[in-house]
C-alpha cells in the first residue's frame, strides 16, 4: 500500500476555489474489466447514522468533541469494510462521496476522503465547497435544520470526492447555480477514468435540498450541459435530494430526455431518519448498460446508504 508523502498530493487552485488529488493505490493497478462497480454515498462526514438525535442532544448542550475523532475513524473503517468485502455489496471501484468533510471539527479533524481513500487503496479526487466565512446560514426548511453546521470560523472544509481504482484522466470542478443557500453553494465534481478500452466520464454532484425544485432542475441542466462534450460512457450520479414526488418525477424527466437512464425505480429508500424513508440518492448512466444494482444498508455509518450499480462496459452504447 502506498503511504501519503508530498510527492502523492497535489492542488490546483484559483483563490479559494481548490481541487486536492492524490493516490494511496498499488503500484500494480487493479485490472481492467469488462464489468464495474460504481457507487455514490453522502458519507455526512462519517458522524453516524443519527441524523434528529444528535441534533436534540446537541441542543440540549449534549456535546462530546473529544469523542468525534474515534468515532469517525472507526466509521470511516466500517464503510471500507462495507465498500469492499462483497457482502451487502460488490466491492466498489469508483465511489461518489457527497459531504466529504476536510479536518473540519464536525469530522474530529479528519480528511474523511483521504482517509477511506487510504483504507480502501484508491486514488482521490476532493473538490472542497469553500464556504463563505461569516456568512450566517439562513433557515429554510424546517426538516432540514437537523444539519450540524460549520461555525463561522471553522478552518476545514466539506465538499465532494471521487474514489477510483483507476488513476484519474481528468478532474475539474463544476460550480452549480444557486439561489437560497449563500451559506452553502454548489458544486459538482467532473473526473475521467480510463478502464481499459473505455473512457467513463464520472459526474458527482450535491444537489440543494433547500432549493425548489426549478433550481434544482438548474442544477441538473448545469450539469448536462457540460456533459455534452464528453465521448464515452457517461455516470451522473450523487445525492441529488429528491425530497418530494414532484422533484422525483420532475428531475428523472429532464435526465431521460437527455438520454441518461436509471436501473432503480422511483421510491428505493436510499436516506432514513427514525420511521422517515426517502429515495434522494442516485445514479443515471448514458452509453453503457447496468447488469445490476443495488443499495447497501445498515451501515450505520451515515443517515444515508451506499447506491451502486454494475456497469457493463463491454454494452457501450446501449441504454439500460
Amino acid at each position: 500500500m502506498a503511504t501519503l508523502d508530498q510527492a502523492s498530493v497535489s492542488f490546483e487552485s484559483t483563490g479559494r476555489a481548490e481541487l486536492e488529488r492524490g493516490s494511496f493505490a498499488p503500484q500494480i493497478p487493479r485490472r481492467a474489466a469488462t464489468k464495474l462497480i460504481v457507487a455514490t454515498y453522502n458519507i455526512r462526514y462519517a458522524v453516524g447514522s443519527f441524523l434528529i438525535t444528535g441534533s436534540l442532544l446537541r441542543r440540549l448542550g449534549c456535546k462530546m468533541p473529544g469523542r468525534r475523532p474515534r468515532l469517525v475513524s472507526r466509521h470511516i473503517a466500517r464503510a471500507a469494510r462495507a465498500l469492499s468485502d462483497g457482502l451487502r455489496m460488490p466491492r466498489v471501484d469508483v465511489l461518489a462521496l457527497q459531504e466529504a468533510d476536510k479536518q473540519t471539527a464536525r469530522a474530529g479533524g479528519i480528511h474523511v476522503a483521504r482517509e477511506l481513500a487510504r483504507a480502501l487503496e484508491m486514488h482521490y479526487a476532493h473538490a472542497a465547497l469553500n464556504l463563505p466565512r461569516g456568512e450566517t446560514a439562513k433557515s429554510n426548511k424546517w426538516y432540514l435544520d437537523f444539519e450540524e453546521h460549520l461555525a463561522p470560523d471553522e478552518s476545514g472544509e466539506t465538499g465532494l470526492a471521487v474514489l477510483s481504482a483507476f488513476p484519474f484522466e481528468r478532474a475539474a470542478r463544476l460550480e452549480l447555480p444557486w439561489t437560497e443557500c449563500a451559506w452553502r453553494p454548489r458544486l459538482a465534481l467532473e473526473t475521467v477514468v480510463q478502464v481499459g478500452e473505455q473512457r467513463l466520464h464520472l459526474f458527482n454532484a450535491h444537489i440543494d435540498p433547500h432549493a425548489g425544485t426549478d433550481e434544482q432542475l438548474d442544477q441538473h441542466a448545469a450539469i448536462i450541459a457540460r456533459a455534452l462534450n464528453a465521448s464515452g460512457p457517461t455516470v451522473l450520479f450523487g445525492d441529488f435530494n429528491t425530497l418530494t414526488s414532484e422533484s422525483r418525477v420532475r428531475m428523472r424527466g429532464l435526465l431521460e430526455s437527455h438520454g441518461y437512464a436509471t436501473p432503480f425505480k422511483d421510491g428505493e429508500a436510499t436516506w432514513r431518519a427514525g420511521l422517515i424513508r426517502l429515495h434522494t440518492d442516485w445514479i443515471f448512466v448514458r452509453g453503457v448498460g447496468v447488469a445490476r444494482c443495488g443499495v447497501a444498508r445498515g451501515l450505520g455509518v451515515s443517515d444515508h446508504w451506499p447506491v451502486w450499480a454494475e456497469l457493463d462496459l463491454s454494452d457501450a452504447g446501449e441504454r439500460v
